[in-house]
This record gives structure tokens, C-alpha cells and sequence, in this order.
């Protein structure tokens, strides 16, 4: 465990030095997916500099990733020089032999290495092993959550987490009072609701109350009176100037302070420090395919949608990436979101 651990933190300490410059060939959600595991993983040294578009080849995809960052397949030469590609990455699994001999044979003596995406419609994740079964490709995968010892390490890093929030919750609770208590809110400070745990069962998550009493109702006001209100609020549950929260609130929801309550949770097993979102019942139905694998984890306070975005990630991303947490989980990547989630709420940025 210790070798693992040393040789993923060197891949880190020593990223900038020995990246590899890489170049995406593809524009659309294959290639999106592909550069976000990419850039997400810290571990990796596959560092995206841009996307090459094939429409020269007849290959037209929907534009999903950056178009400053898209170039045709006529400026590649140049590209591979100026930004001193080493890597290609061929993200279109639907391309035909013929297209992919030609991309082979423009990439040929230009970069050190070309590796494609083949079409593969089970699960893929990093635990996942291409073999050679006489002759045919199999892919073979195990997921991380199975194994006990990262297992028993989550869970320890949970209670030592749960304990250590539940002290820092004193002293903020104290503060949270007396700010509202200056402005005229009597209201109580925490507020709990039902959210989905662990193989769908409910529980109750405690929250600060970051918003004024009657929050609901001034909501369905809203929504009833601007429509623009009602489809920000549809789309992504929730608003991005919210005027119901308040000033301590802002303060709480800034700094990602208004989870701390959670941390009750987590103490008592309901949630963990990392994992996916704790959603709501009435969104079950929204949640659809993505449902099983969300709920296979418990919940957390933070995870994959609160270290890449928060506010900025819409519904239907925040499932993705806690798919991807299922699908990908280990000790380690715990690690990483705990890191980055430190780093957001030191610099406030994506914050709710």
C-alpha cells in the first residue's frame, strides 16, 4: 500500500516535469469525458492542450468541447509544434477502419504516441484491465469499493472527521446565533431534512438554516411570477442569486461552512466525509438511470460535483460525476477531492 501511495504522489510532485502535452482528436461528448478524466485525475500526466474537429474526413460530432480549443485537421502540424505534442489521443469511438488508418498515418513520426478509443459499451473505469484471451480483446474490471482495507480507511477517516467537525461546529453555531439574532431572525439555526442515503434509505441531514423562514413559499411566489425563475430553478434546483438566503448565510454558503452540521451525520454512519450528493426523495424521478449507482455510496459532504464547479456544474452533470465517483472510487481519490474541497473553501471559488 505504502509503494502505491509513494508512487502516486511522485506522479504529482513530479507532474509539470514529466507531462505529456496531449492533443484530443474529437469534438464531441467522448472526447469531453475523456479530457475531464484527464484534467480530474491528479495522478495523471496527460496534460490536454487542445481538440483537433475531422469534418475533413467527413466525421461531424456535436461540439461539446471548447471551440477555442478546436482546431481542423489542416493545422495540426503546426499545433504539434507550437505546443510541443507528444501524445494524441483518437476519441471517436464510431470512427471507421479507413478514417482511422488516415488519422494513424497523420499522426505517424509526429508525436510519440497515438492511442485510440475503441467502441466498448460496458464499464470502463480505471480498474479496468484490457486483455488478450487468445487472440480476442477482453476487458476485465473490479471496482474499488470492494476492497476492506480502503474500506476500513474511510470509515476511520469518517469518525476522525465527524468528531474533529463536530467540535469547530461550537463555536460557528454561536456565531450563526448572534448574527441572526442582530438582524431579527428568531428562527432556529439548524434546520433538518429528508435526503437519500445508502441504498435509497432516508434520513434526516442536519444543515445550518441559510435562509429566511417561509423560504418555500416565497419560492413558489417566485417561480409562479418569473419564468426565467422557474426554468433556472427547474433546470439546475436550485438559484444563482438566491434572495431568500441570509447575511450569515452568504457567509456560511461562501466559505461551504453551511454543510458543517453534516458532520453529525457522518459521525453517526448516515453520510461520509466524501462521497455523492445527498439528494432530495422528490428527486429520485430526475435522478433516473443514474439512480442505482448514486445511491450505492453514502452520501457526502463533499465529492466530485463540490471540488469541480458547485454552483457552476448543472443537475444532470452533478449525477455524472458522482457516477464517475462510484464507478472509480478508492481511498486515494477521496484524498484528492478532500484537497481540492480545502482549496475551494479557502479561495471561496464556485461556492453555492
Amino acid at each position: 500500500m505504502f509503494a502505491g501511495c509513494n508512487s502516486r504522489y511522485s506522479h504529482k510532485i513530479f507532474r509539470q516535469r514529466y507531462k505529456h502535452n496531449t492533443l484530443i482528436v474529437g469534438t464531441g461528448h467522448t472526447a469531453a469525458q475523456l479530457a475531464f478524466v484527464c484534467r480530474g485525475n491528479s495522478y495523471s500526466l496527460l496534460d490536454v492542450q487542445g481538440y483537433v474537429s475531422c469534418k475533413l474526413y467527413g466525421i461531424h460530432q456535436e461540439q461539446v468541447v471548447s471551440k477555442k480549443q478546436t482546431i481542423e485537421l489542416d493545422a495540426v502540424d503546426d499545433f504539434i509544434r507550437t505546443h510541443n505534442i507528444d501524445t494524441v489521443l483518437i476519441a471517436i469511438p464510431e470512427i471507421n477502419r479507413k478514417n482511422l488508418n488516415r488519422l494513424f498515418e497523420l499522426f505517424k513520426g509526429k508525436v510519440l504516441n497515438i492511442k485510440y478509443l475503441p467502441q466498448v459499451t460496458g464499464l470502463v473505469t480505471f480498474d479496468t484491465k484490457v486483455e488478450d484471451f487468445d487472440g480476442i480483446l477482453m476487458i476485465s474490471n473490479s471496482r474499488g469499493v470492494n476492497q476492506l482495507g480502503s474500506y476500513i480507511l474511510k470509515r476511520c477517516m469518517d469518525i476522525c472527521a465527524g468528531l474533529c467537525g463536530i467540535i469547530i461546529l461550537i463555536p460557528l453555531t454561536v456565531y450563526v446565533f448572534f448574527k441572526n439574532r442582530m438582524e431579527g431572525d428568531r428562527g432556529p439555526v439548524f434546520f433538518t431534512q429528508n435526503r437519500i442515503g445508502k441504498n435509497g434509505k432516508q434520513f434526516k441531514m442536519y444543515k445550518y438554516r441559510t435562509m429566511v423562514l417561509g423560504a418555500d413559499k416565497i419560492l413558489e411566489d417566485l417561480m409562479a411570477s418569473d419564468p426565467k425563475i422557474r426554468e433556472e430553478y427547474q433546470k439546475n434546483k436550485k438559484l444563482a442569486n438566491d434572495p431568500r438566503i441570509t447575511s450569515a448565510g452568504h457567509f456560511l454558503r461562501e466559505k461551504s461552512l453551511d454543510e458543517f452540521p453534516q458532520f453529525i451525520n457522518v459521525f453517526l454512519g448516515q453520510m461520509s466525509l466524501i462521497g455523492p450528493r445527498p439528494y432530495l426523495p422528490k428527486e429520485k424521478v430526475d435522478m433516473g438511470e443514474y439512480y442505482e449507482d448514486v445511491v450505492a455510496c453514502k452520501p457526502g459532504i463533499t465529492g466530485m460535483w463540490q471540488s469541480h464547479g458547485r454552483s457552476d456544474v448543472s443537475f444532470e452533470k452533478r449525477l455524472i460525476l458522482d457516477e464517475y465517483y462510484y464507478r472509480n472510487w478508492s481511498f486515494w481519490l477521496d484524498v484528492t477531492l478532500l484537497c481540492k474541497t480545502v482549496k475551494q473553501v479557502l479561495y471561496g471559488r464556485g461556492a453555492v
